[in-house]
């Protein structure tokens, strides 16, 4: 299945077991805000476990009244890790049948360059908005939402050993 794609990159001052550790666990309400039409995370309900298991749900609760269910899919610690998204509601549940986000962690001389990669696939006939706004609105917005991931990871690490 085709689908739109962005990607966002950032560093972190840790290792890429370090990253793969502390960027998993971290809690979406506090890094995804409201970015124009796009709705907040507010709030994270019925996790079924640590988020680091193949198979573990999460609904992330939006700040336009939506929801979203994320699905742990694939894990490689500590070099990468994906998830599917459905239930998508409001608008983007008329636009598309899901989406899926792959995180990867590389090591390279200042610590671990971090790729977040989104692709949201679109119903029929929808591709061309969802493309759309994918370029003008989501790419936009992973760009503003992974570097302050990458400083608290940064943080965090240094706290423990590298």
């Amino acid at each position: 299945m085709s689908g739109t794609s962005a990607t966002s990159v950032a560093v972190a001052l840790a290792t890429p077991k370090q990253a793969y550790e502390i960027s998993g666990p971290l809690d979406p309400a506090t890094f995804y805000p409201r970015s124009g039409p796009l709705p907040a995370v507010t709030a994270v309900r019925e996790q079924s476990g640590t988020w680091d298991t193949i198979g573990r749900t999460r609904r992330l609760i939006l700040s336009g009244g939506g929801h979203v269910i994320e699905t742990i899919t694939d894990t490689d610690s500590p070099t990468y890790f994906a998830y599917e998204l459905s239930d998508f509601q409001k608008l983007f549940g008329l636009l598309v049948s899901g989406a899926r986000a792959e995180w990867r962690f590389e090591r390279i001389e200042t610590g671990t360059q971090i790729s977040w990669t989104y692709t949201f696939f679109g119903k029929p006939g929808r591709n061309w908005i969802v493309a759309l706004i994918v370029r003008v609105l989501w790419a936009p917005y992973m760009n503003k939402v992974l570097p302050p991931i990458a400083r608290e990871v940064s943080r965090r690490a240094a706290g423990t050993t590298i």
